[in-house]
């Protein structure tokens, strides 16, 4: 696949691993950019904390991110006025765009290539639609507007357009800021026992945990192998391709991203649900063959993104009865800023504060939605195929990903080498029934 742009042009220092038994006031689990943000800001708030990486901060979706910071996520507002209600999803608008304040508070010391931008959503066919979504977010009392012309290599039927949205470059980001928090890498957490984290070194006591890994990995509680799905998305980038002002994005599912580093045009497109056949590299690179047919690829590199029965990220207690554990995760292809509202909401639930955003973000909203029920038979029907070939975090069959050569669960994305090593959780282990101890799938 190939590194990222971010990923090629900054190398974070390595941090030691944690050996023997600590205590601590907060640990948390993950070194993504969400682990690291809440280190940040409770450090900041004079909480002792640790932070404990399995591997090597930063080492997944954060590096192979468009690096996007926005509180425009698709055509969401009109659907949530419908679904939420005007408070709350004036919340979840107020929410992110208190998101992208602190991250301008914080990049103003930190050469990250910050740049502010405007962030269209576009149509090609449907420009109804578009307008629908700038009187409901005009109606929340942000100054979103339509346009009618954008510089696109294609026509569209309309856009929104939002104001003061951000890009950056995340690497330079969390090189920025990691300098003071105390962080350990390859010190992988294998169970929460009661206040004891046990890892691969030793014992971490702490009084509360924040479990920021992408996918939670504690299947007894929250049922989060029910409420999470995973999509694959992949971006290319482009030399000799057009510079564009502005962040863009196609409303329609299978649609093109757009924004540009530098000299560089980042094309975002090929998404698919993990396990799942899907465009792919193949599909972006004929768009950009199309599209752009002097540019040539510089990098190519994929993320993966958990998405939610509803779409709204799941931020809060781990569970209802969960009274000392936390999560993030959800983040619907949008986890630069979810990050920092996960940031900003948990340091205030572990603290004991009150947080007008806890409601909407509650992991323990209501399950009741169409794609639950979508999930349900992807699994029931994956657990039913006969097959050796098993994800050991559930026993879900695995899926050949032939263009980027792993094996791929459909059920909740946890991928593999090809000889089993894991790449993606929520697996735990590396998968035996691929490498030479075939048929042994435990973790």
């Amino acid at each position: 696949m190939g590194k990222s742009l971010w990923t090629d042009t900054v190398t974070l220092p390595e941090r030691e691993t944690l050996r023997g038994d600590v205590k601590t006031e907060v640990l948390i689990i993950g070194g993504g950019i969400c682990g690291i943000l809440c280190a940040c800001l409770l450090k900041k708030a004079g909480v002792d904390c640790l932070l404990v990486e399995g591997d090597r901060i930063a080492g997944g979706i954060t590096g192979n991110t468009t690096a996007k910071v926005t509180s425009q996520h698709g055509l969401v507002y009109d659907r949530m006025l419908h679904t939420l209600g005007q408070e709350r999803t004036r919340l979840y608008l107020e929410a992110n765009e208190k998101a992208l304040e602190k991250y301008r508070e914080l990049c103003a010391g930190i050469p990250c290539d910050w740049e502010e931008q405007t962030a269209f959503v576009y149509s090609r066919q449907d420009g109804e639609k578009i307008r629908r979504e700038v009187e409901a977010v005009n109606a929340l009392g942000f100054p979103a507007e339509f346009v009618s012309g954008l510089p696109l290599p294609f026509p569209v039927e309309g856009a929104i357009a939002f104001p003061r949205q951000a890009q950056f470059h995340p690497l330079k980001f969390v090189e920025g800021i990691i300098r003071d928090l105390p962080i350990y890498e390859h010190t992988f957490v294998e169970n929460i026992e009661g206040h004891t984290a046990v890892t691969s070194h030793g014992k971490i006591q702490a009084d509360q945990f924040i479990v920021a890994t992408h996918f939670p990995f504690i299947n007894r509680h929250g049922s989060y192998f029910l409420k999470l799905y995973q999509q694959r998305s992949y971006v290319l980038a482009l030399e000799q391709a057009a510079r564009l002002e502005g962040m863009y994005i196609d409303e329609a599912q299978g649609g093109l991203s757009f924004r540009s580093y530098g000299e560089l045009l980042l094309l975002g497109g090929g998404g698919h649900r993990t396990g799942k056949k899907g465009g792919g590299f193949a599909e972006l690179e004929a768009y950009a063959a199309e599209l752009y047919p002097q540019a040539k690829v510089k990098y190519r590199w994929a993320a993966q993104d958990c998405m939610s029965l509803d779409g709204i990220p799941y931020i809060g207690r781990y569970s209802a009865g969960m009274k000392n554990l936390f999560t993030a995760t959800g983040f619907q292809k949008w986890g630069m800023t979810t990050s920092m509202v996960a940031a900003m909401l948990l340091c205030d639930l572990v603290r004991g504060r009150d947080n007008d955003w806890a409601e909407v973000f509650s992991p323990s909203r209501s399950m009741v939605r169409p794609q639950l029920f979508v999930n349900v038979w992807e699994a029931v029907t994956n657990l039913l195929t006969p097959s050796l070939k098993r994800c050991p975090h559930m026993g879900c069959v695995l899926k050949w990903n032939a263009q980027e050569h792993t094996w791929d669960c459909p059920c909740h994305g946890s991928r593999f080498e090809r000889d089993g090593e894991l790449i993606d959780n929520p697996a735990k282990r590396g998968c035996k029934c691929l490498g030479n101890d075939a048929g042994q799938c435990k973790e």
